[in-house]
């Protein structure tokens, strides 16, 4: 653990989600209607990124400029709960984002508010803040904290003493010389090259690398991840081939709403770094927490808990929870909810080509998955081979498999009570034997279907072959 407070600088935004529902158009204009709507405040820009932090259980200090005005007394009371505040004088409004939402979309986004942080005194909290940092986040969206004269001093002095992570603005500042790690998406890091006379065309991994390289170069930083989206972090830290963490798929998330996921991957990125860990890990680690992010529900996530809970706390739904929603979306849908299951301990193609023909007879494919201790039960002491959480892992990979449950009774009757498929798929080996589960799936409405399976696979046969090769 760092020797000092996590400290976020940056400037600060107030952003409203305003939810509501659209079910009609306005008489006098071709606009939609949003009623019964619910005004959802969150801290945006450096604030998002310092109660993020917090929410970890961290002790976090923010450093910024905020104004007396009614938008910032909001910011104020939404941030001091969770976190300690070093603030100096804002002058102009509050910069403020209102975005409009129906139905999880976007209607419109209504930006007011333009202050900025000039030059001048700070006041001794925010000095010593920085003075006590065990490692710094500068969270820069161009509204003039970073460029004040005494905090860049500042984090000249601490770049050689303690980590310092920067999340770039294309209009903001440039990082401090000794920057550990500069964190821009695949965007800005085209213009900020490009302000810089690298005009590389182009996007994905060989252009970012070599936007990186220039930046790292050009600023004197020790290493540049440019974040890209769906497509992870790519770590460039002159120590060769550049590192390349992937995220999770972002079609699996349920949501297009990635705002603030940046923010998530720097502030988790600065938290590894102030642990102790080395680069690698700090990508790697930032983007697995930003995909969770995404998955949870992003910024919006962060405005609902909020004013639900009081707490800017947010997790992604179980795996389980998960399952059950790809369940109710098809059913939603009108579609068809086809399930099997089984051990699948050392997958192999027997199981593959199943999988492959029981997702084409319906809409979804959620696969049961007997817990490690069903197997020992049906299977003997020396099984599983692989673990369930290995085992699931390996089978949500798979493109036709959209969800998987674990069970742990010894048939997956009980889930399939809950689960209703429309269709139960088991291998043709079954042809003539009774299924204990049939009576479950029949009584709510499926069926069973057998399906071919490949003559001699099956992980049993696998192992004996293994132990005959070798004894």
């Amino acid at each position: 653990m760092p020797a000092g407070p996590l400290v976020v600088v940056g400037d600060v935004l107030l952003d409203v989600d305003i939810v509501g529902a659209a079910a009609r158009l306005c008489p006098d204009a071709p606009v939609p209607v949003i009623d019964q709507a619910d005004e959802r405040p969150r801290p945006g820009g450096a604030g998002l990124a310092a109660l993020l932090a917090a929410a970890e259980g961290r002790e976090v200090v923010l450093v910024t400029a905020l104004a007396d005005d009614e938008p910032g007394r909001r910011l104020r009371a939404l941030l001091e709960p969770h976190l300690e505040l070093a603030a100096f004088h804002l002058h102009g409004g509050t910069p403020c984002k209102l975005r409009i939402q129906a139905a999880g979309q976007a209607v419109a986004r209504l930006d007011v508010g333009a202050g900025r942080a000039q030059d001048g005194p700070v006041g001794p909290k925010v000095a010593e803040a920085l003075a006590g940092a065990g490692a710094v986040l500068v969270s820069d969206y161009g509204r003039g904290v970073t460029g004040h004269a005494a905090i860049r001093t500042l984090l000249e002095s601490l770049a050689a003493q303690v980590p310092v992570v920067w999340d770039p603005h294309p209009s903001g500042e440039p990082p401090v010389p000794g920057t550990r790690l500069m964190t821009p998406n695949e965007d800005e890091a085209a213009r900020l090259a490009a302000a810089r006379g690298a005009n590389i065309a182009g996007s994905g991994l060989a252009p970012a690398t070599r936007r990186a390289r220039h930046l790292a170069g050009a600023w004197g930083l020790e290493a540049v991840a440019v974040t890209l989206g769906p497509g992870g972090a790519l770590l460039c830290d002159g120590s060769g081939a550049p590192f390349l963490a992937p995220a999770e798929p972002a079609a699996s998330y349920g949501t297009a709403d990635s705002c603030g996921a940046g923010d998530s991957f720097a502030a988790r990125a600065l938290e590894v770094l102030a642990d102790g860990g080395g680069l690698p890990e700090a990508v790697g680690e930032g983007v697995r927490r930003a995909s969770e992010f995404v998955h949870a529900g992003a910024a919006s996530a962060v405005a609902a808990r909020l004013a639900d809970t009081g707490s800017p706390a947010v997790r992604p739904p179980r795996e389980e929870a998960d399952a059950w929603d790809v369940v109710e979306r098809t059913r939603r849908a009108g579609g068809t909810v086809v399930a099997t299951g089984g051990c699948f301990d050392l997958l192999h193609a027997g199981h593959v080509t199943l999988l492959q023909q029981a997702r084409r007879l319906g809409d979804c494919l959620i696969v049961c998955v007997n817990s490690d201790a069903s197997v020992r039960r049906r299977k003997g002491p020396d099984r599983p081979v692989t673990p369930a959480g290995d085992r699931v892992r390996v089978l949500r990979a798979l493109s036709d498999v959209d969800a998987t449950l674990v069970f742990d009774e010894d048939t997956p009757e009980p889930l399939l009570e809950r689960l209703r498929p429309d269709v139960w798929v088991k291998g043709a080996d079954y042809a003539g034997v009774p299924l204990p589960e049939a009576g479950t799936v029949r009584a709510n409405g499926g069926e069973i279907v057998l399906l071919p399976f490949l003559e001699g696979r099956s992980t049993t046969r696998m192992l004996s072959t293994r132990k005959g090769i070798g004894s």
